[in-house]
C-alpha cells in the first residue's frame, strides 16, 4: 500500500515491504510524535521523531525516540561537527520538501546527511513519519537505515 509521498516513492521503487498508518491528525496538536503513538497505540520508543538540524552550518536529518530528546552535542560529534542546533523550520521544510510534523527520514527534496539513534536497532520493525500529518510508515530499521543512507549514534537521551 502506497501513502503516496516522496518517503512511499523510495520505499516502492526498493520493493521494501512496509505498512502505512493513518490516523486523524489534529492541527492544535504540537506534539506530532506523541500524537502519533498515542493514536496508533504505539510504543513511543519504538515511534521515531525525524529532526532536522544545523551542526556547523550544515543540515542534518536526526531520527530520535519520540520517547527521548535530541541529544544536540552527541549529534554534533556524532556528525563530525562542533556545534548543533536545531534548523530554521522554513530551511528544513525547503531542504526536505516535507512539513513540520510531515518530515520523514526518507525522500527528501536535498540530499541530507541521515543520523538514526542507535536504539533504532532493538526493533523488529519501528514508526516514522510517512512525509505528511496524520501518516505514519512502519518497516524494519535495516531497510530505513539502508534507504536513507543513515548512519546509528547514541544521540538520544530518554
Amino acid at each position: 500500500m502506497s501513502g503516496g509521498t516522496p518517503a512511499t516513492v523510495v520505499l516502492d521503487r526498493a520493493r521494501v515491504g512496509y505498512t502505512v498508518h493513518p490516523y486523524p491528525h489534529d492541527s492544535r496538536a504540537t506534539s506530532y510524535g506523541e500524537e502519533a503513538a498515542a493514536l496508533l497505540g504505539v510504543d513511543p520508543r519504538r515511534m521515531f521523531k525525524t529532526l532536522i538540524a544545523a551542526v556547523d552550518d550544515r543540515l542534518v536529518c536526526a531520527v530520535v525516540p519520540v520517547a527521548g530528546r535530541l541529544n544536540l552535542k552527541a549529534l554534533a560529534s556524532a556528525a563530525g561537527g562542533r556545534r548543533a542546533e536545531l534548523a530554521d523550520p522554513a530551511k528544513a521544510q525547503r531542504a526536505t520538501g516535507y512539513v513540520l510534523g510531515g518530515i520523514s527520514p526518507l525522500g527528501h527534496k536535498s540530499p541530507i546527511a541521515v543520523l538514526a539513534d542507535s536504539s533504532i536497532t532493538e526493533f523488529d520493525t519501528v514508526f516514522v513519519s510517512a512525509g505528511k500529518r496524520g501518516l505514519q510508515l512502519e518497516l524494519a530499521p535495516s531497510d530505513l537505515l539502508r534507504l536513507s543512507g543513515a548512519s546509528t549514534a547514541p544521540i538520544g537521551t530518554a
